[in-house]
């Protein structure tokens, strides 16, 4: 990032007419298009003359006085007075000899609206100080990467045909040093890949770490949109994070929050003295559920910094999706508001047309960018085409979470068993719109916090129940159409609920149920890998077919998963009760031998041993509507994989 900086006019010698921003920067900035400002605004560390040093330029074009202050000037006031441009960009800006790598700064305001101070971080810094502090930090952002192998092959793991589950974790919480300390993002990379490698998982998707004031957010509050959180480490520690995790063949995806930022005094909030980044009336610009402001979408400057955010993620550290988080509240003006506290758009609706309009732009420039990565999105309504072209009136994201699957089978899991027969359709229903999305199943960090327990705390029954439960439920899970979806603890059956105050209850895989989850999981996941008709065609209905959806009296359920070859056939069957069902006959499309690949009542998982010594042949004794049938022994609260390895139908 060092760079030697060119003066505006040769005849000028002031320091603060030198400049990175170029006439045509400016331009795209007010159009709202340019997609790397980082590489014009904020603090570059540079050379004039022979005179090492720091440029500054910070957007505040209600400002009447802007300077920089930090650690070179002993927070002086007047020291460093930036000087604005005479374009009407509103873009402040200059060079401080001695300023270089890690000095702290923040920017001096002064409104022209009230004359009134006050002191902001960068919203282009590259790095903070460690919390409480806020002040930004100057950083080069110089690294030595060693992914080109998995950058070069990226485009297949990231691909919608392929095998994509995804271990999430909250980097403070997944486990803790001694005196419980965080870990730096070095020492989490090396734990992190030896576990996400031994469960099988092949992508990670990290909860927020753009820089945040209040750990408890999670990294949702997001201040620093273009700074990783300095509790655990420099920016080049967590593209060694990136890095050593790519190179073992992990993709890594990024919690990113363009939907809102917090109120904190030296964050975006009214910036210069006035709204700038937010909607300027309360009924847009500000979010009651998460007392936050939303982003003034309409602006151009607004998207354009956010384009460059998203962009300087997967420029500067190789990130491979962008997991867009709260798109619904970016797409309802009446999202989290009372009737009269919303403010219809131009044709009366409810819809928020500039967040709409922003996504689309979004998702548009970095597949444009970039065509080997993903943008996901958190999406919890029924708004159509989330994951659907542009150009076919869709937003353009490459999948969405199925939040709809989630609530419907969380709340299914947690009947009694002998009620879940009456409650059969919560299990059914999802596949009456599972190919309208590229859907991805989430059992997130949001089920799992707060009072709502863990997912083993939340299965009804005895231990030996619950635990049978939990490995059924991740059974469905992985033969359901969709890519996966697991929240950190959720993999060995964490007994408590998420704190981000402690690390995971890693002491409880010395007992053998814990063991037998993980083992599950690994061996879900490995068949997942290994079995192309549980992948490869996730998001059409051709992939998928019931053999028996109707059973709710006996709580069982049956279908098919396919890919592409007339070999790839996977026969799924779930009991959802604790009794056996003993030559429980299902139909199937093949004659010929079925292979048990998996079954979550083995005994090593921890279950019973009931199964089917291996697999069974297909007799021709019609069900369900197909020629060929299994009279299968179904193990109880079990799921059994059955792989035809016959040549012909």
């Amino acid at each position: 990032m060092t760079r030697t900086i060119r003066k505006k006019r040769e005849d000028d010698t002031t320091r603060q007419d030198l400049d990175l921003l170029t006439d045509h920067d400016v331009y795209l900035f007010r159009e709202g298009s340019h997609i790397r400002l980082y590489e014009k605004l904020g603090a570059h560390p540079g050379t004039v003359d022979g005179v090492d040093g720091t440029h500054f330029a910070v957007w505040a074009p209600n400002a009447a006085a802007v300077s920089v202050i930090g650690d070179f000037n002993g927070w002086d006031i007047d020291a460093n007075r930036l000087r604005v441009r005479q374009d009407e960009s509103g873009i402040w800006e200059g060079f401080v000899a001695g300023v270089g790598h890690r000095a702290r700064y923040r920017y001096r305001i002064v409104s022209r609206q009230d004359g009134h101070a006050f002191l902001k971080c960068d919203p282009f810094g590259f790095a903070t100080e460690a919390s409480p502090g806020t002040a930004s930090r100057v950083s080069h952002l110089e690294y030595a990467w060693g992914d080109a192998e998995w950058m070069a092959r990226r485009h297949r793991a990231n691909a919608l045909d392929a095998p994509i589950s995804v271990y999430e974790v909250h980097p403070g919480s997944w486990r803790r040093g001694e005196g419980d300390r965080f870990l730096g993002y070095r020492e989490l990379a090396h734990h992190l890949a030896d576990h996400v490698l031994d469960s099988g998982f092949t992508h990670v998707e990290l909860t927020p770490v753009t820089e945040h004031p209040f750990y408890g957010s999670w990294g949702y509050q997001t201040t620093g949109y273009f700074a990783p959180t300095a509790r655990y480490g420099e920016p080049q520690d967590l593209m060694y994070l990136v890095d050593y995790l790519h190179q073992r063949g992990i993709g890594v995806i990024l919690d990113w929050v363009p939907s809102h930022f917090p109120t904190d005094a030296h964050g975006l909030a009214r910036f210069d003295g006035a709204p700038l980044f937010e909607y300027a009336d309360p009924k847009r610009g500000f979010n009651p559920e998460w007392n936050s402001h939303i982003f003034d979408y309409g602006r151009n400057e607004v998207r354009a910094f956010l384009l460059s955010s998203a962009m300087f993620w997967l420029d500067k550290y190789h990130v491979d999706a962008l997991r867009v988080d709260g798109v619904a509240s970016m797409l309802y003006l009446d999202y989290a508001r009372q009737p009269g506290d919303w403010t219809p758009n131009v044709h009366g609706g409810r819809e928020d047309l500039a967040a709409v309009a922003f996504l689309r732009q979004f998702n548009e420039t970095i597949y444009r960018e970039y065509q080997d990565v993903q943008s996901i999105a958190e999406e919890s309504t029924d708004w159509p085409m989330v994951s659907r072209p542009i150009y076919l009136g869709g937003l353009g994201f490459g999948m969405k979470w199925n939040m709809g699957w989630m609530h419907d089978t969380l709340e299914y899991f947690q009947q009694e068993p002998m009620q879940r027969k009456n409650h059969h359709d919560k299990l059914t229903f999802s596949i009456w719109y599972a190919f309208s999305e590229n859907f991805m199943l989430p059992l997130s960090h949001d089920e799992v916090s707060g009072d709502k327990g863990s997912l083993l705390g939340r299965m009804p029954g005895d231990p030996w129940r619950q635990f049978a439960n939990l490995r059924l439920l991740y059974g469905y899970m992985w033969g359901h159409p969709g890519k996966k979806l697991l929240f950190m603890g959720g993999e060995f059956g964490q007994r408590r609920g998420w704190s981000h105050d402690a690390g995971l209850e890693w002491d409880v895989l010395q007992y053998p149920e814990h063991g037998g989850v993980l083992g599950w999981v690994r061996d879900l996941n490995q068949c997942y890998r290994r079995e192309p008709a549980l992948y490869e065609i996730d998001f059409q209905s051709e992939g998928f077919e019931w053999m028996d959806c109707h059973d709710a009296e006996n709580s069982v359920i049956s279908f098919v998963r396919r890919g592409r070859t007339t070999e790839d056939i996977i026969l799924v069957v779930c009991n959802f009760t604790p009794m056996p069902r003993l030559s429980y006959r299902v139909g199937v499309p093949r004659a010929g031998h079925w292979q048990e690949i998996l079954n979550s009542d083995a005994t090593l998982y921890g279950g019973s041993g009931v199964g089917n010594f291996g697999g069974k042949h297909a007799a021709p004794v019609g069900a369900h509507g197909q020629f060929q049938s299994l009279a299968l022994d179904l193990p109880p609260l079990g799921v059994v994989f059955l792989k035809s390895s016959a040549t012909g139908d």
